[in-house]
């Protein structure tokens, strides 16, 4: 049953879930501001958006930007101070009487691996379990936009990939539907105290993921498999923070483990429509891949 909130906030509006997010609420019709840490960021809202100036380590800004605010979206980028990030935003609601729900984009993983990524997502989980406030917990899979994200650049160059995946088989959800659930739960009655696993409509290896991308670019692709450590000391060569290498290694050898695979339905159940396929993802963006 839909609801009619005085004011909704979406957190994390550049982002690539929060900016979903955006679009999706804009379509709901229902009254809602974005929350960008800058005024240039904040140049990227759509037209007729109310935007506000927030950042998660400036206290006064969060306090003002909750104001007469009586729903959170709440996300958080990857990074090494996640949980005190998004702790802090929970903490600023905590001291807003108006706020009265948070709906928090955790990650799969979050309520079986205690490393890297899914377990910092958990402190807060259990943060905002404790905290008194109504929530709703999203635990999406792999995004489909990773695809074009982290893989395009070498299918460019080379037409191929590189990972230590072996033959795992993931269920990758479009990062559109995981907005569409957001909005969903931000918007609606129903799903007070749920925690979600959002996955999409079927479980492929990178082995098949390379066929569908040769397949929809028109070109040859090829998923090369190299060893962990290869893959490791190949990140650390660009240059990346040794704690991210470190957190994508471990984040890997869970899906790896195959508790990646999981297809549900729990995104067509919530939204009462199909969830987008990889094979529709990669022909509208094939050109990504060429």
């Amino acid at each position: 049953m839909k609801e009619r909130m005085k004011m909704i906030l979406v957190t994390g509006a550049t982002g690539s879930v929060g900016r979903e997010v955006v679009r999706e609420m804009v379509k709901s019709g229902q009254v809602f501001r974005a929350m960008y840490r800058s005024k240039e960021d904040a140049g990227e809202a759509p037209a007729g958006v109310q935007v506000v100036i927030g950042d998660f380590r400036d206290t006064a800004s969060l306090s003002s930007a909750l104001q007469g605010v009586e729903c959170v979206f709440l996300v958080c980028s990857p990074v090494q101070e996640l949980v005190e990030l998004e702790g802090n935003v929970i903490d600023a609601c905590k001291k807003k009487p108006s706020v009265k729900r948070i709906v928090l984009n955790s990650a799969l993983g979050a309520g079986d691996c205690d490393k890297s990524f899914p377990s910092w997502h958990r402190k807060v989980e259990d943060k905002l379990k404790e905290s008194g406030i109504e929530f709703v917990i999203l635990r999406p899979n792999g995004f489909m936009q990773n695809t074009i994200t982290y893989l395009a650049p070498s299918i460019r160059e080379q037409g191929a990939f590189y990972d230590a995946m072996g033959d795992a088989k993931t269920s990758y959800v479009d990062v559109r539907d995981v907005a569409a659930v957001a909005a969903t739960a931000l918007t609606s009655e129903g799903h007070a105290g749920k925690i979600y696993e959002l996955n999409g409509p079927e479980a492929i290896t990178q082995d098949g993921l390379a066929k569908r991308i040769a397949a929809k670019a028109g070109r040859a692709v090829s998923h090369v498999n190299i060893p962990r450590e290869a893959h490791e000391k190949a990140m650390l060569g660009l240059g990346m923070p040794e704690w991210q290498v470190r957190a994508l290694i471990e984040l890997q050898d869970y899906y790896v483990s195959g508790r990646a695979a999981t297809v549900d339905g729990g995104v067509e159940k919530i939204l009462r429509r199909p969830a987008r396929t990889m094979d529709a993802f990669l022909l509208e963006y094939s050109q990504n891949f060429r």
